[in-house]
């Protein structure tokens, strides 16, 4: 015992040596360092991990989203080979959200049966498909199940976006995902995997992006640009062509940016001040003065005037800009702007390749943004269209029976190999989904369909 007590002392007393004191302080300062260094690794990884598996995430409720609508649109196709194309396009984005959904790390049996879904999904429509491209007919089992697959799809899609929400406002986080997400999961999947998938057959392939803003709104870069028509012009030519835009008499200063590209188009751009706060971006093309692109992102508080009231406005503008003949097509209203897309006619026929998009303010109909890269890029006063072969009545008949037609009309539309297409519009319903289906006056094949979404904020399509 005495022994031990020495000792110590002993100890003590070489603490109080100041070379013993800075050996042992500099000890637990470098094992505090280390440890802060290593939990900040740890915290860096657990950070670059969860974003990993968000993106994941986000990526399988995007393409579980297009695969139901995929599916929708596939029962209604009446052409072998649309109905092909929009198959294989279900078997990209069925094989896609598949692979999405294995990244992330839930390893539960309920996330298997998911897998399994998914995976069931892509081998029937991948056969479907096949069968199509053959030149055979869907039986009506296949176009049955085809709304069985299409049902189900949507109550997956419906508890994936729920679960995105959760994350996204932080109710959950992939830690706890692990344990409440599979359980969430489960309730779906379970009920998916319960149903009667094993005796369908094999088959599916490809897919269609979601439009936001309009029936074609992205087919807008024609290389030729035939409506960029004039001669180039100066930075300074472009600024007056600005301040007339947007009104002289509103703009209190103008700047420059210099030179930039928007989509295609070779631009001078400017922010514009009119009032006291409110700013304005807008860019004018290089080759013939033309307004490519203007913004405002002032807020809208109170909301006063309509939606048809605005369109109106909207289409009063465009005459006033030297955008002859334009009539509305599809439109989004959010946070009290309306976005309206609005395409050239020509003789009753909608050209849906010249597109100007226009943002309203609905508190006192103020114009608050304006895009015509579309219009630019394929805009003519007068096309040379194609005679049709077939009659209204005939292109009517190549429509699926299941379609309830509400209106019909006449359109040129974009195809994705930059050529255009005269066809015969058709828009109706299912009972559940509204649609639009294309068939070319030419050929009376079906071209293509576009399912209607109706919401609070418009009309969409996809």
């Amino acid at each position: 015992m005495g022994k031990i007590k020495s000792k110590v002392y002993d100890f003590k007393d070489r603490l109080r040596d100041r070379k013993m004191l800075t050996l042992v302080v500099t000890l637990v300062s470098v094992i505090l360092l280390l440890g802060v260094w290593v939990y900040k690794k740890q915290l860096d990884y657990r950070n670059l991990a969860e974003n990993g598996y968000n993106n994941a995430f986000y990526q399988l409720v995007e393409y579980v989203n297009q695969t139901e609508v995929l599916l929708a649109k596939s029962t209604i196709s009446n052409s072998a080979k649309h109905g092909a194309e929009t198959l294989t396009k279900v078997w990209r984005d069925a094989t896609l959200a598949q692979s999405y959904l294995a990244r992330l790390p839930i390893g539960s049996q309920e996330l298997e049966n998911t897998q399994k879904f998914l995976n069931q999904v892509a081998d029937y429509s991948y056969t479907l498909a096949n069968k199509a491209i053959g030149g055979s007919e869907l039986s009506q089992e296949d176009l049955d199940n085809l709304t069985s697959l299409t049902n189900y799809s949507k109550d997956l899609k419906n508890t994936l976006n729920q679960l995105e929400v959760d994350l996204f406002s932080g109710n959950i986080k992939w830690g706890e995902l692990e344990k409440k997400g599979g359980d969430a999961l489960a309730q779906e999947a379970s009920n998916l995997s319960q149903n009667s998938f094993g005796s369908l057959e094999e088959g599916l392939n490809q897919y269609a992006g979601l439009i936001y803003d309009g029936a074609f709104s992205e087919h807008m870069t024609n290389p030729e640009r035939v409506g960029l028509t004039g001669d180039d012009i100066d930075e300074q030519s472009a600024m007056n062509i600005a301040k007339e835009f947007i009104g002289n008499d509103r703009i209190t200063e103008i700047t420059s940016n210099g030179q930039s590209r928007n989509g295609n188009i070779d631009c001078y751009s400017f922010n514009a001040k009119v009032g006291e706060d409110e700013e304005y971006y807008i860019s004018v093309s290089i080759k013939g003065g033309h307004v490519v692109f203007m913004n405002s992102n002032r807020d809208v508080i109170n909301e006063s005037i309509s939606p048809e009231e605005a369109v109106e406005k909207g289409k009063e503008f465009l005459n006033q800009k030297e955008f002859k003949n334009m009539k509305e097509t599809y439109y989004m209203n959010l946070d009290g702007i309306l976005t309206v897309n609005y395409a050239y006619q020509q003789n009753g026929i909608t050209m849906y390749p010249d597109l100007v998009k226009v943002k309203i303010a609905l508190d006192n109909g103020e114009i608050l943004g304006l895009e015509s890269t579309g219009y630019l890029n394929s805009h003519r006063d007068t096309r040379d269209l194609a005679e049709a072969k077939i009659t209204v009545e005939q292109a009517r008949s190549k429509v699926n029976n299941k379609l309830a037609v509400s209106s019909s009309g006449m359109a040129v539309i974009p195809t994705e190999w930059n050529t255009e297409v005269l066809c015969y519009e058709f828009k109706g319903n299912t009972g559940e989904n509204d649609f639009i289906v294309y068939i070319n006056a030419e050929t009376g094949e079906e071209q293509d369909i576009l399912m209607i979404i109706n919401t609070p904020e418009g009309t969409l399509t996809e």
